[in-house]
């Protein structure tokens, strides 16, 4: 790391911390040349890789905007597509590689999503994944009904209360 003063080619770290979101470190360095100061901020890079073969960083607004056309009279605000596309991002980055297909982040965005409103879901889904008729559309209502079904029979067995 050169120091951006004398541009001696190295420096020493005094402090290193995590951000909040922990996906970048902020370090503190101090060049033995010049004794000056100064911080960096270190990030993994994330890449997609598009159909096209063209190869870009990864952006949190891309997969907010593609997201919010599937949300349009939902019920869905700004915040909880900020949230999603926090998790795509992080289930993206747990993979541990540094380029990803288009594809890939398509197939991350559908499981929150459902889980924020399974009305978007379908409209994604619908696009996404290529619906051509209305069985496709049906199949899909019918697993998520198929889901919610076993969730709420656990969700009832969970709460009875206990008989003395």
């Amino acid at each position: 790391m050169f120091c951006p003063f004398c541009r001696h080619p190295d420096s020493r770290v005094i402090d290193s911390r995590t951000s909040d979101d922990g996906l970048s470190i902020r370090r503190r360095r101090q060049c033995p040349e010049c004794g000056r100061r100064f911080s960096t901020t270190e990030t993994a890079s994330l890449n997609v890789i598009k159909r096209s073969g063209v190869v870009e960083p990864f952006s949190r607004e891309k997969v907010v905007s593609g997201v919010r056309k599937a949300c349009q009279g939902r019920p869905v605000t700004d915040s909880d597509l900020a949230i999603l596309a926090q998790k795509v991002e992080e289930s993206i980055r747990q993979t541990g590689t540094s380029q990803i297909d288009a594809n890939e982040i398509g197939l991350a965005i559908l499981t929150p999503l459902r889980e924020l409103d399974e009305v978007a879901y379908l409209r994604f889904a619908s696009v996404y994944q290529g619906f051509d008729s209305l069985e496709d559309f049906e199949d899909a209502i019918t697993i998520l009904r198929d889901e919610r079904e076993t969730s709420d029979a656990a969700t009832e067995v969970t709460e009875e209360p206990a008989q003395a």
